[in-house]
């Protein structure tokens, strides 16, 4: 089993303990798309509330897993969480 399998069942894991013990707070989001001659571009914005909870780094890259046709899962990069529970730990505790 490599990292994407081990992520990917702990997702499923994750997600049927909050669907059928916990209520969940959803963020609406719209989607937007953007045509041009040749191209075009789809576009979704975080929430402010989303992004700051995740404490994202500007111009961090993620990864999308399409779970089903309701559920799009994001995945960061290991070394990303990595440097974000340093970060955590260097915080003053209060």
């Amino acid at each position: 089993m490599d990292y994407r399998d081990f992520f990917i069942l702990l997702y499923l894991v994750i997600r049927l303990v909050v669907e059928f013990k916990f209520k969940t707070m959803g963020y609406p989001t719209k989607i937007q798309l953007i045509k041009r001659a040749k191209s075009e571009q789809w576009y979704i914005n975080f929430p402010s509330a989303v992004a700051q909870a995740m404490e994202f780094e500007r111009g961090e890259i993620v990864e999308w897993l399409i779970d089903d046709h309701q559920r799009l899962v994001m995945i960061r990069k290991d070394e990303n969480v990595r440097a974000l529970k340093k970060k955590l730990q260097k915080k003053p505790k209060t």
